[in-house]
């Protein structure tokens, strides 16, 4: 019975990001301990002589992480005892997953800062580890933000330590006094003595330009975030990013931090607990982002607990996002959670992908009771061969097989623009007798368009490329948009064209 339960689990389980570093080569403890001398007194070897870490001891972690930092990242790196020690490949899921979110076309590009990508860590702790990652795998800037005084100190040795990537990153400490919020700013790029930094010296302090404050007035409880700012206050007036992210406080008190016996990844009450744990964390992330809905392009946290990702995702959803993406992050047998969300409109696209790359589809609902899939079907045929295209219809299947040029595609778009209803009709036949069915273009898109009926009134209509061809993607996916609007238009009762 064990045995068919594990068979079952094993394939659901996800697995770690491909483009981490570690996705094909984890590391390998006895050659590191060969390489790194420090390293050795951690690693020792098991019955089968596998070289292990002691995973409950905190100077090994630390260590570890310092040496995966320096081996596979070019990265110097050390954070003072009890301080959150970062597992490495874990958080390069995290920066990977946003760079998945970020190259993806859900939402619009933001091209005013170019090819520059921007991010901003909400407690970035002593470690400072998703600024220098981001920094030295991607080259993204960042602005790095915390409360303690420890934790600034050490993230800008962090930085100023790793020269070239030093000028990428900004760390901001937060304070909270009685109300005022003000922000001491770092340029990482210069020579500072920390020493110095930390007694207000050396430090530039202004009063931030306060952003307006949330619209959400709840009452006071227990499970409502009441410590220092996280965006509001803290991200300035006229400041865009591209992405936020944030490993928040999972615990709500200190022994329940503690009751993991398996590992020791250390963590100050500030970077572990806050009352009403991640959940009312999140929350006020939340909360802030729909303050300041105008300056990310995305929101993102890692959760703890899948119960939370599930109250976080209804939470979104009711303050009006238009976007929400969830992920599992994978570390030995430690599951995390991503959530993203973004207030932008979404790039109109009619077409759902499907699981093939080169289909696409789209649904047509309320159907008029005078049109059946046939007539679309028609229709469909008449929509290419008004531009030159080759097109066979076949009934029983209720398929047209099209071959048409990337030209023919274009002439197709720019027609349609012209007659957006659809009025102009087809003769199959002299379409079957055309040029480019007799003397095919070179470069031709071949594929298919089949209709099935969903339920009555809904009709499925999906385009399938043929023999691989994908070269041109774009303009095939244009094409299909505009048969989608052509065919609403003429078909589909008016409520249904209502956004």
């Amino acid at each position: 019975m064990p045995s068919k339960k594990n068979k079952r689990k094993r394939p659901e389980r996800p697995t770690i990001h491909p483009k981490n570093k570690y996705s094909d080569n984890p590391p390998d403890f006895s050659v590191l301990a060969s390489l790194y001398p420090s390293l050795k007194p951690f690693v020792f070897y098991s019955r089968d002589g596998r070289p292990r870490i002691d995973w409950t001891d905190y100077n090994s972690t630390r260590e570890l992480t310092r040496v995966l930092l320096l081996h596979d990242h070019g990265l110097n790196w050390w954070i003072p005892d009890g301080q959150l020690c970062p597992t490495v490949p874990n958080r390069s899921n995290y920066i990977h997953w946003i760079e998945d979110l970020l190259s993806s076309d859900i939402i619009p590009k933001n091209n005013n800062n170019g090819d520059i990508v921007r991010g901003f860590d909400i407690g970035t702790g002593a470690n400072c580890i998703y600024p220098l990652l981001g920094a030295s795998l991607l080259g993204w800037t960042f602005v790095g933000s915390d409360v303690t005084d420890v934790a600034v100190e050490w993230a800008e040795k962090n930085v100023k330590c790793n020269q070239h990537i030093s000028e990428l990153i900004e760390i901001r400490k937060v304070t909270d006094c009685q109300g005022t919020i003000s922000i001491e700013d770092s340029n990482c790029g210069e020579s500072v003595n920390c020493e110095n930094k930390m007694d207000g010296n050396a430090t530039v302090v202004e009063e931030a330009k306060l952003l307006p404050s949330s619209s959400f007035d709840p009452p006071l409880d227990m499970n409502k975030y009441s410590g220092p700012p996280l965006l509001l206050g803290v991200v300035r007036d006229g400041e865009k990013f591209d992405f936020c992210m944030c490993n928040p406080p999972f615990f709500e008190t200190m022994e329940e931090a503690g009751l993991n016996p398996k590992t020791s990844c250390g963590g100050t009450p500030e970077e572990m607990v806050c009352p009403g744990g991640e959940k009312a964390f999140i929350t006020c992330i939340i909360e802030d982002s729909v303050v300041l809905k105008e300056s990310f392009r995305w929101f993102t946290s890692m959760v703890g607990r899948k119960v939370n990702l599930k109250f976080l995702t209804s939470k979104l959803r009711e303050v009006g996002v238009t976007i929400v993406k969830t992920t599992e992050f994978v570390q030995g047998q430690t599951c995390r959670w991503g959530l993203a969300w973004s207030f932008v409109p979404p790039v109109r696209k009619i077409i759902s992908p499907l699981v093939q790359k080169n289909s696409l589809s789209f649904t047509l609902e309320g159907l008029q009771r005078q049109f059946s899939a046939f007539h679309v079907l028609q229709s469909i045929e008449s929509f290419f061969c008004l531009g030159g295209a080759s097109c066979k219809l076949n009934a029983s299947s209720f398929v047209v097989d099209i071959t048409a040029s990337n030209d023919q595609c274009k002439a197709i778009l720019r027609d349609e623009a012209k007659h957006p209803n659809g009025a102009a009709t087809c003769n199959p036949l002299e379409a079957s007798h055309s040029s480019s069915y007799l003397h095919p273009p070179s470069n031709n898109l071949s594929f298919c368009i089949s209709v099935f009926q969903q339920i009555p009134g809904t009709l499925l209509v999906k385009a399938s490329l043929q023999h691989g061809d994908g070269p041109v993607p774009g303009v095939f996916s244009l094409t299909i948009q505009q048969l989608e609007k052509t065919l609403r238009c003429k078909f589909c009762r008016e409520k249904a064209t209502h956004n």
